[in-house]
């Protein structure tokens, strides 16, 4: 890989968390299980690539008649199945997943200036981010340069933070996912872009880590500021139960997110705050035993309760990273929550048979309850986060090196 993208793998830091004979013995079950996934995964993929022929749509969910639902290449969940290609193409090395996750790749260039919300990062990190690790050239780069200087233009220097959406009722809206978007901007300072992409990532999420959480590490989904002096308006759940509530995605991505910055940061307290969100999901009450989560903490526990497997799989990546962060006696916990995620998705409970599920890998995700929307389905975040859990515990597992997107020089 040229020189300029950083190969720095997880297991540098996570080897020694499996490094005894135990520990490996125990890690059996998920390094077996892994090559496993990956060939249920290219096969319904390959189905999902096939549907879109040359239409430049992106699949993103099925409906309640069990068609495929693709979208445009502006659709918040656009990258991820370009990135779930790409994945594929590093577990197996095949030139033809290459060539596909190419195709599905290119198909996001014409939002390379796109402003219109928050999940460029998204769109093009979880795309265009790993045809720089696997198969970099300029264009890709330039796309990525573009993309997070177009990023920037919904920052604002009163509130200190990126502006998430551009409707109401809303006035100047910011939602926890939006962490997940910093990474971008993070690499682009670091490769060509301006160096002021660094600050907006760090007031944003200073602000993020000041406002947006309860006491007990909890997460609100969403913060509503004065655009003329930053101090916030209301506090609104949307996705999730109640502003009471823990909305369990938005968890996830504060685990991520935070873990994420920290990694590219080295401050301490973005580490800390990942570690008590994590805390605050793997110790819940209403956490199932097999450890997918209701679509909400608040949710009332029962078999008809809807549950949120795309939550699982961001949350086990995420906590395989902050395990290795922590290391040998703080993280192990973490590797074993993750581990017992990655299980349970593995399992006929979650994961497709071959030929069903409209061509996705996992069952059993929720897009946003409170709308009735994509309850109870496959989404291609989930797919997408899944095989990237599964690469980072083999990584852990010392069975491979594995380079993050964005990670610093």
């Amino acid at each position: 890989m040229i020189r300029h993208i950083l190969i720095r793998t997880l297991a540098v830091s996570t080897i020694a968390l499996l490094g005894t004979r135990t520990a490996r013995a125990e890690a059996d079950a998920v390094l077996v299980m892994i090559p496993q996934v990956f060939e249920r995964a290219a096969s319904q993929s390959e189905r999902l690539f096939d549907a879109t022929g040359d239409s430049g749509m992106i699949p993103r969910t099925m409906d309640k008649d069990g068609r495929v639902k693709l979208v445009k290449a502006e659709d918040w969940t656009s990258g991820f199945f370009p990135g779930t290609l790409w994945l594929i193409h590093e577990f197996t090395g095949s030139d033809v997943w290459k060539q596909r996750a190419m195709k599905m790749t290119g198909s996001l260039e014409r939002i390379r200036h796109f402003k219109g919300h928050h999940d460029v990062g998204f769109m093009l990190g979880s795309s265009y981010g790993h045809q720089m690790r696997l198969a970099p050239d300029d264009k890709a780069k330039a796309v990525l340069l573009d993309g997070a200087k177009a990023l920037a233009t919904r920052y604002h220097e009163k509130p200190g933070l990126i502006r998430s959406w551009d409707f109401g009722p809303y006035t100047y809206p910011v939602i926890i996912d939006n962490m997940m978007n910093l990474e971008l901007l993070m690499w682009a300072a670091d490769h060509g872009g301006d160096a002021s992409l660094r600050e907006i990532s760090l007031s944003h999420a200073d602000k993020t880590l000041a406002n947006h959480f309860r006491a007990d590490g909890s997460a609100y989904h969403v913060l509503d500021y004065k655009p003329e002096n930053g101090a916030i308006l209301a506090i609104h759940s949307r996705q999730g139960r109640s502003v009471l509530s823990a909305w369990a995605r938005g968890q996830s991505w504060a685990i991520y997110g935070f873990t994420l910055i920290y990694r590219l940061t080295g401050k301490a307290e973005y580490l800390a705050q990942a570690r008590k969100v994590a805390d605050f999901y793997r110790n819940h009450p209403n956490l199932p035993e097999d450890k997918v989560p209701y679509w909400d903490f608040g949710a009332e526990p029962g078999n008809d309760t809807p549950r949120d497997a795309s939550s699982a799989a961001i949350t086990a990546s995420a906590m395989i990273e902050l395990a290795g962060h922590l290391g040998p006696e703080n993280g192990k916990a973490y590797l074993d929550f993750a581990k017992a995620q990655l299980l349970s998705l593995g399992s006929p409970a979650y994961l497709a048979e071959d030929g069903t599920n409209g061509g996705f890998l996992l069952k059993h995700s929720t897009g946003s309850a409170p709308e009735d929307s994509e309850v109870d389905v496959p989404l291609n975040y989930a797919d997408y986060y899944f095989l990237e859990a599964l690469l980072r515990y083999r990584a852990a597992a010392g069975g491979s090196e594995r380079a993050e997107f964005a990670t610093r020089n």
